[in-house]
C-alpha cells in the first residue's frame, strides 16, 4: 500500500482544511502525519515523529499529533506537554475511540478530520486564539516512508 496514495486528493484537502479550520480558533498547532509501517508502539513511533517534526518547539508547548501507520492499521495521537497537562486523564483515549469507531467502518478520512475538530475544540478552550498569533507549524499532511 502507497501511503501518499492513501488518500484521494479530496480527502488531504478536506483533512488540511481541518486543520486550518480547527487551528483558526486557537494558538495550538495540529499535525497529521502518515507512514506505511509502524515496528512496534504507535504512541513511541509518535513521540520520535512528534520531535523529528519539530513539534516541540512551538512557543506554548500545545502541539497536538496525529499519528497513522496506514498499512499496519496502527494509529496514536500525542499532545506536547503544555496541552498533555491540562486535558483530562482520558481526553485522548476518547478521541481516539471516536476515530477507531470511523476508522472500523473505512472512512478514514472522516475518523481523522472528526479528530482534528475534536483536537481543536480543546485546544481553544486552553489556548484560544490570540490576535497576534503566528501559524508556527505547516498544516499539510507530513508523510513518511
Amino acid at each position: 500500500m502507497n501511503v501518499k496514495k492513501f488518500f484521494t486528493k479530496e480527502q488531504k484537502d478536506k483533512i488540511v482544511n481541518s486543520i486550518k479550520e480547527a487551528e483558526k480558533e486557537t494558538s495550538g498547532e495540529i499535525r497529521l502525519h502518515l507512514e506505511s509501517k509502524c515496528k512496534g508502539d504507535a504512541l513511541e513511533r509518535a513521540v520520535k515523529v512528534f520531535k523529528k517534526l519539530k513539534m516541540h518547539q512551538t512557543q506554548l508547548r500545545n502541539g497536538t499529533l496525529i499519528y497513522l501507520a496506514v498499512k499496519d492499521r496502527k494509529f496514536a495521537i500525542y499532545g506536547d506537554e503544555g496541552i498533555n497537562e491540562i486535558v483530562p486523564e482520558n481526553f485522548w483515549e476518547d478521541v481516539k475511540e471516536e476515530m477507531q469507531s470511523r476508522f472500523a467502518k473505512g472512512d478514514f478520512a472522516e475518523g481523522i478530520s472528526g479528530g482534528i475538530y475534536r483536537v481543536g475544540e480543546k485546544l481553544k478552550e486552553f489556548f484560544p486564539y490570540q490576535e497576534d498569533d503566528v501559524n508556527e507549524l505547516p498544516d499539510d499532511i507530513s508523510i513518511g516512508e
